[in-house]
């Protein structure tokens, strides 16, 4: 899975649960939560939604990780690598 591969993925997730992101540019650094009005249970949706798409297991601790783009695909290389 390639770099690209984990954007779209990141993407889709994020336009299940926010799908006016979906015609959006998503800034690499932008608070995910704040930028687009998610609130705990659309965040949760969120994590569920990267974890069926890559099979990474995402325990509760990292979420905080996953709150912008760069960090989400960041974390979700850093775990396909030792999956």
């Amino acid at each position: 899975m390639t770099e690209q591969d984990l954007r779209a993925i990141v993407r889709q997730a994020l336009a299940k649960v926010a799908p006016e992101t979906a015609a959006m540019e998503i800034e690499a650094d932008g608070p995910l939560r704040e930028e687009y009005d998610l609130d705990s249970m659309d965040f949760l949706n969120f994590i569920i939604g990267l974890h069926k798409a890559t099979g990474v297991e995402i325990p509760e601790t990292d979420y905080p990780r996953l709150g912008t783009l760069a960090g989400a695909l960041a974390y979700l290389e850093e775990r396909r690598g030792q999956a």
